[in-house]
C-alpha cells in the first residue's frame, strides 16, 4: 500500500521575493539561455535596466544614456532626475513598488508590472544602484536580491541620474556571454524609436535623427526599389518600402518595446495596408501580392498596453486605451489618410508600388501548378519516410515549453542516428539531408518546389507563407566540422538567406557547435573546441592522456552526444550584418571574381595552418 501524503501546515511555505524570482526565472524574463539568441534572459536584465532610463529621455529628463560591458559587469547610467533617495532601496527589492503606478508620471511607460529591476537584482550576483539628485546621492548593493550595503544619503556633487551595475549570477545563466551584435540591435532599436536620445556603448555613439526611416535603411535584406515612405502621427509612426526578396520582413514596437512576435498592432498594420493599397489603385489586388517583399516598420503608442508573456514580445491588446479606439481602427485610419495622400502626391512611388504587385501576382500564377504538386509530393514523402523524426511540441500548439522546439539539420545517417537517439522527443526534432543541397543562389523560388530537399525542408519548417505557423523556434545546422561540412553549411544558409531571409533575421537560425577533440585519462575526460583548450586540457591532466580528434559527427557516439545537445549544448547564432543579403550572397556562392578569389586563397592557408597544427607530436 502507497504511503500516506501529509498535506498539513507544515507543507506550506511562502516564498519571498527574490526566492520567487530564482525558482521561476522563466516567469520573469522568458528563457535563460546563454546569450546566443537575441532574446536570451541577459539580455532581458539589460532591457529591464535600460527601460527605465529611456521612460526617463521620454519624460525630458536626461538625453544620453551610458551603457558598457566588460568581462560580464554591465553598467547603465541616465542623467534623469534619479530615483528618490528615501526609496533606493525598495525601488529594487520589494515587487509592486515603482513610479511606473503613477499614470501621470508615466502615461505610456514600456512597462507596468513593477518586476523589471528586481528580477535584475535576484538573478545577479551583485547588484549595485546608485541615484544622485538635489546635490545629494545614496546607493546599495545586493548580492542574489540580499541587501549587503545600504549606503547613507551624502551630499555629492555628481550629475544628477540612476547608475545600476550588475553580474548576472552563473548559476542561472551557464556558461553565459554577451554578444555585441545583440547588444548593438538593441540600442539601435532604442536610439531609433526616440530621436534625439544619444547611447554611448563602450565609446561608441548610438543616435538616430529620422527614426523608422532610419531603422529601414539600415536593416532592409536588400536595396529598396523605391524610396522609404515615412509617415507620422501622435502615436503612430510607420516606414515602408519593398524589395526584391522573398517574404515579408516587418519590426514592430509598442511604446518603445520591440515586439518581436508582433501583434494586435503589426496583425492591424498588415490588414490596413492592404485596405489601402486595393482603395488607392481601385483594384482587388490579392493580399499576399501587395504584401510579398514588403519591409515595413510600425511603432505604436498605447496606454496601458496587455502583452502576451512577461518579456513582452507579442501584444496582445486590441484597444489603443481604456477609451480610445480598436487597434485595428487606429491604424486603419492612420493609413487611410496618410499612405493614401502620399501616394497622390508621389506618383512616381506609386508607380513602383503597382509594378512590384503586378510582378509578384505574375510569380504567384506561375508557382500556382508546381505548388500544389509539390506539396501532396511532401505530404506522401512524410508518411512514408523517416528523413523527418519529429517532436512533440511545436510553436502553433502554445505550449510551456515551445521556445525551446528545435529541428536539427543533419547531413547523413549516422549523423542523424546519433541525435535522434538521446535528443529531447519533446522538443528536438532531426531532419536528415540526403548529399550536398543545390546552390540556390539567384535562382527563382520555383526550385523550391522542384528540389525535393528544399521542397521538404520548407515543409517542415511550415513557412511557406511567413514565420507566423514557423514549426520550430531552433533551426540548428548540424554538420560535420570539414571542408565538407562547412561547404554544406554554406549552402543551407544560402538557401535561407534566398528564400526566407526573415527567418535568419529574427534569430531561428543557428550551427551547432561540437568538440573538435576529447582528452582522457584514467580518471576525468574533457571536450575541447578548440586547439588552446586541447592544451590547456593536457596540462590540466598531465600524465598519459588519450587525445582523440572528431572529424564528423557520425564520429560521436550517442552517449557522447547527448552532452552537446542538452543543457550544454553550444549555439553559434547565424546573424547578418550591415552588408544587404544579394551583396553577402554574391560575394560567396556567385562567380569567381577576383575579391573572392583572393578570399579563398586566404582562408585556404588559414585551414592548412590549422591542420598541420591539429597533426600529433
Amino acid at each position: 500500500m502507497a504511503e500516506e501524503v501529509q498535506y498539513t501546515e507544515d507543507n506550506i511555505r511562502s516564498l519571498d521575493w527574490k526566492e520567487h524570482i530564482r525558482m521561476r526565472p522563466g516567469m520573469y524574463i522568458g528563457k535563460l539561455g546563454d546569450g546566443s539568441a537575441y532574446d536570451d534572459g541577459i539580455y532581458v536584465l539589460l532591457k529591464e535596466v535600460l527601460d527605465n532610463s529611456i521612460d526617463e529621455f521620454v519624460m525630458g529628463n536626461g538625453r544620453t544614456i551610458e551603457v558598457s560591458i566588460r568581462d560580464k559587469t554591465v553598467k547603465v547610467r541616465d542623467y534623469g532626475r534619479g530615483v528618490p533617495l528615501g526609496k533606493v532601496v525598495d525601488v529594487v527589492s520589494k515587487i509592486n513598488t515603482g513610479g511606473k503606478y503613477d499614470s501621470k508620471a508615466f502615461k505610456k511607460s514600456v512597462g507596468l508590472n513593477g518586476v523589471g529591476t528586481k528580477a535584475v537584482n535576484a538573478l545577479s550576483t551583485y547588484f549595485k544602484i546608485e541615484s544622485s539628485r538635489d546635490d545629494k546621492s545614496k546607493s546599495a548593493e545586493f548580492s542574489r536580491g540580499e541587501l549587503v550595503e545600504d549606503g547613507p544619503i551624502e551630499e555629492s556633487t555628481k550629475r544628477k541620474g540612476t547608475k545600476v551595475e550588475f553580474i548576472p549570477d552563473e548559476e542561472i545563466f551557464n556558461n553565459y556571454q554577451y554578444r555585441t551584435q545583440h547588444v548593438e540591435r538593441m540600442l539601435w532599436n532604442y536610439a531609433y524609436l526616440n530621436r534625439g536620445l544619444t547611447i554611448v556603448f563602450n565609446g561608441e555613439k548610438y543616435h538616430s535623427e529620422r527614426g523608422l526611416y532610419d531603422l529601414l535603411e539600415k536593416n532592409m535584406s536588400d536595396r529598396p526599389l523605391y524610396p522609404i515612405i515615412h509617415l507620422e502621427d501622435e502615436d503612430i509612426e510607420v516606414a515602408i518600402t519593398h524589395t526584391n526578396s522573398y517574404g515579408e520582413e516587418y519590426y514592430s514596437f509598442v511604446n518603445g518595446q520591440h515586439t518581436t512576435q508582433g501583434g494586435t498592432h503589426q496583425g492591424a498594420f498588415r490588414e490596413a495596408y492592404v485596405k489601402t493599397v486595393r482603395d488607392f489603385f481601385k483594384k482587388d489586388y490579392d493580399a499576399v501580392d501587395i504584401r510579398s517583399s514588403i519591409v515595413a516598420a510600425v511603432s505604436v503608442k498605447v496606454m496601458e498596453p496587455v502583452f502576451e508573456s512577461q518579456t513582452k514580445t507579442k501584444l496582445g491588446s486590441n484597444d489603443v486605451g481604456p477609451d480610445g479606439p480598436s487597434m485595428r481602427s487606429f491604424v486603419m485610419d492612420f493609413l487611410k489618410k496618410h499612405l493614401d495622400d502620399y501616394l497622390h502626391k508621389n506618383q512616381e512611388i506609386a508607380d513602383a508600388l503597382q509594378r512590384k504587385i503586378l510582378q509578384s501576382e505574375r510569380e504567384r500564377k506561375d508557382l500556382a501548378g508546381i505548388k500544389k504538386l509539390a506539396r501532396k509530393r511532401a505530404k506522401e514523402v512524410s508518411l512514408h519516410n523517416k528523413k523527418l523524426r519529429d517532436c512533440r511540441v511545436h510553436l502553433n500548439d502554445k505550449k510551456e515549453r515551445n521556445e525551446e522546439s528545435t529541428l536539427f539539420i543533419t547531413e547523413g545517417d549516422s549523423a542523424s542516428g546519433s541525435i535522434t537517439k538521446v535528443r529531447d522527443v519533446n522538443t528536438q526534432a532531426v531532419f536528415s539531408l540526403k548529399g550536398k543541397p543545390l546552390n540556390s543562389y539567384g535562382l527563382t523560388k520555383k526550385i523550391v518546389y522542384e528540389n525535393e530537399e528544399f521542397n521538404l525542408l520548407q515543409a517542415a519548417l511550415n513557412i511557406e507563407d511567413g514565420l507566423e505557423d514557423l514549426r520550430y523556434n531552433n533551426v540548428v545546422l548540424a554538420t560535420d566540422a570539414d571542408v565538407d561540412g562547412m561547404h554544406i553549411r554554406l549552402l543551407l544558409i544560402t538557401f535561407f538567406l534566398q528564400f526566407f531571409p526573415d527567418l535568419v533575421k529574427n534569430g531561428h537560425l543557428y550551427v551547432l557547435t561540437t568538440p573538435l577533440f576529447r582528452v582522457r585519462d584514467k580518471k576525468e575526460t574533457i571536450y575541447c573546441y578548440s586547439i588552446s583548450e586541447k592544451e590547456e586540457a593536457m596540462k590540466k591532466l598531465k600524465g598519459k592522456v588519450e587525445i582523440t580528434r572528431f572529424k564528423g559527427l557520425g564520429e560521436i557516439s550517442p552517449d557522447e552526444f547527448k552532452h552537446f545537445i542538452g543543457e550544454d549544448m553550444r549555439l553559434e547564432p547565424v546573424v547578418i550584418g550591415k552588408e544587404s543579403i544579394n551583396d553577402i550572397l554574391k560575394f560567396y556562392m556567385g562567380k569567381n571574381t577576383p575579391d573572392r578569389q583572393e578570399f579563398i586563397i586566404q582562408n585556404l592557408k588559414i585551414e592548412q595552418d590549422l591542420i598541420e597544427d591539429l597533426q600529433p607530436n
